[in-house]
């Protein structure tokens, strides 16, 4: 059943994210490194106060409906009441994400499809390297151990 719940979560966050974008790379402008942020305001495709307010936009809309879910399979799916168990499951769906995040969605769906591709920035990388990802990914690990904490101290204190 948790493979089954693991795979909905990272079907969850795909889809958010191909939400957040659309049909046009622009409006996930946020996600890419900041030469090609840089290049795309020269280029006059759009401006730093919209790219600030639609990753606000998405920013709260992806963590609330990503953590609405989360709680939700723990506690009402899972029937998951106690600290440690929540804790647990929470760190797994989080820690699951964080690593499909890099893997799946920065470097196959990103690096293999030209979707993400924003004319006028083609000779600039924007695909995450092995090594930035393993960093990151590392980092944000840890991040994700006490972020695990407060989902299941969010589950403990609600239900």
């Amino acid at each position: 059943m948790i493979i089954l719940q693991l795979a909905l979560y990272c079907a969850l966050f795909t889809l958010m994210v191909k939400v957040g974008v659309g049909n046009n790379a622009l409006n996930g402008l946020y996600f890419y490194p900041k030469p090609v942020q840089e290049k795309v305001y020269e280029l006059g495709l759009t401006d730093r106060e919209t790219v600030a307010r639609k990753r606000k936009r998405f920013m709260t809309a992806f963590f609330a409906v990503m953590a609405a879910a989360l709680i939700l399979m723990i506690r009402v799916w899972n029937g998951v009441q106690s600290f440690l168990p929540a804790y647990l499951q929470a760190l797994l769906f989080l820690e699951v994400m964080n690593w499909y995040d890099g893997i799946v969605i920065d470097r196959l769906w990103v690096g293999h499809s030209r979707f993400w591709i924003i004319p006028g920035t083609e000779e600039i990388s924007f695909v995450q390297t092995w090594p930035q990802i393993l960093k990151k990914r590392g980092i944000l690990t840890l991040i994700w151990i006490a972020g695990a904490a407060i989902v299941a101290g969010i589950i403990v204190l609600l239900f």
